[in-house]
């Protein structure tokens, strides 16, 4: 009796560590086009999650983990897409800005499966779409993103390029 319960928990263990493995070398917060003003001061990055739960932004920091001047994320649709603007006042309303604690983003909202919808003409108004709109006082080069899934913390780093 005690040989059956040893054993299954090892199994379990070995299932868990396993799972816990393939999570962290797949993370599930994926980046997707990334628009910017001419002096990169601010930045929309389409993201998404592949994942199968909710993904928690905790943090986004530029360049060298500065703190930006603002963040928000856009809650948009594949067809309405996102607007590059300096400020979240006035037209920006328009595209669902948010405070980025207030939001989680759904599972299977990547940014290439959205293209995809789109590209087949199968992309309606209840898709979901999440554009982390970054502004700084100096150029942007980095948006380094931390997140928590399913209780894991997370980072990923997104190079802005010229």
């Amino acid at each position: 009796m005690k040989k059956k319960i040893l054993i299954s928990v090892f199994i379990l263990v070995v299932i868990v560590i396993g799972i816990f493995s393939f999570i962290k070398s797949n993370p599930p917060l994926v980046s997707g086009t990334i628009a910017s003003s001419g002096d990169l001061t601010f930045v929309v990055i389409s993201i998404g999650n592949k994942g199968f739960s909710h993904v928690g932004i905790t943090n986004v920091l530029v360049n060298n983990n500065e703190e930006p001047q603002d963040k928000k994320i856009q809650l948009s649709n594949p067809l309405k897409g996102f607007i590059v603007a300096d400020d979240f006042d006035g037209e920006a309303r328009e595209y669902g800005i948010t405070n980025i604690k207030d939001v989680l983003i759904e599972p299977n909202t990547a940014p290439s499966s959205q293209l995809d919808k789109v590209n087949d003409g199968t992309a309606t108004e209840d898709d979901k779409s999440y554009g982390l709109s970054v502004i700084h006082n100096k150029e942007i080069n980095m948006v380094t993103i931390n997140y928590r899934y399913l209780g894991l913390s997370f980072e990923k780093r997104v190079p802005i390029k010229q």
